[in-house]
């Protein structure tokens, strides 16, 4: 039986507010994170991503009492990254109402992180945050990125998702630094490279900005569709993205 493709809104955070930008940069402010997530599940959100884009740049815990508030009102998945180090800082996240939690920069310098979230709550748990950019220098062609696409690597892509997975990752959320906000739709060479190799779900993300920008990502192997200044800037709703996906032969819940 086929699995339905679910639609996420993504709240990217500094400060206590939703920011936005282009390929990370620039980021301007876009709302209350707390007020977004309600609208976004409120228009039928399959889950929300909340990200604190500056916790690993600034050094800072990740804000636990937005968590914990939108926590209250949002009553779907919510996955929250930024800033988490050790499985500490898990279990303070799921006590404060995380439902899965996302490492990206952290898992990068010390793999067996992710071996220790998967031992320790299961592989459900831990969300594998890829923040991706083309680079030659690699096989596949695409690096992973660290401190929210601030520092690039030398590392591939590909490589680090299998070795990811390996360790008991149980989600890969494919972020593509180069679509990130220009709204010219998603990576979808990413999203296929990264689905030819997955065992587990695939999320895409980075460059939605349109209705027909959506089917093309599941066409290329994302099991889920993330997006983020569409859904701020009121230019799309959850509900159109998922009609749009139904015209298409998509099965969304």
């Amino acid at each position: 039986m086929s699995v339905a493709v679910r639609v996420i809104p993504c709240l990217d955070v500094a400060a206590g507010r939703v920011v936005k930008g282009v390929n990370f940069l620039n980021l301007r402010d876009a709302g209350d994170p707390i007020e977004l997530a309600r609208t976004y599940y409120e228009q039928g959100a399959d889950e929300i991503t909340f990200l604190d884009v500056k916790a690993t740049v600034d050094n800072r815990d990740t804000m636990y009492d937005v968590v914990k508030a939108t926590a209250e009102q949002v009553f779907i998945p919510l996955t929250v990254g930024g800033g988490v180090r050790s499985t500490e800082d898990v279990a303070r996240l799921l006590a404060h109402g995380a439902d899965k939690i996302g490492v990206n920069s952290a898992a990068i310098a010390r793999p067996a992180l992710i071996d220790e979230i998967a031992d320790r709550f299961g592989a459900q748990v831990c969300v594998l945050s890829l923040d991706v950019t083309r680079d030659e220098a690699v096989e596949s062609g695409f690096v992973v990125t660290t401190h929210g696409g601030r520092t690039r690597t030398i590392i591939d892509a590909l490589v680090w998702a299998r070795e990811a997975m390996e360790r008991g990752a149980g989600e890969l959320l494919v972020n593509s630094i180069d679509a990130d906000g220009t709204k010219a739709g998603f990576d979808t060479e990413l999203v296929a490279a990264i689905h030819e190799i997955a065992i587990v779900p695939v999320i895409a993300s980075g460059g939605a900005g349109a209705l027909d920008h959506f089917a093309p990502a599941i066409t290329a192997g994302a099991d889920a569709v993330l997006a983020a200044s569409v859904f701020h800037s009121a230019e799309l709703t959850v509900g159109q993205v998922k009609d749009a996906l139904r015209a298409e032969g998509v099965m969304v819940r």
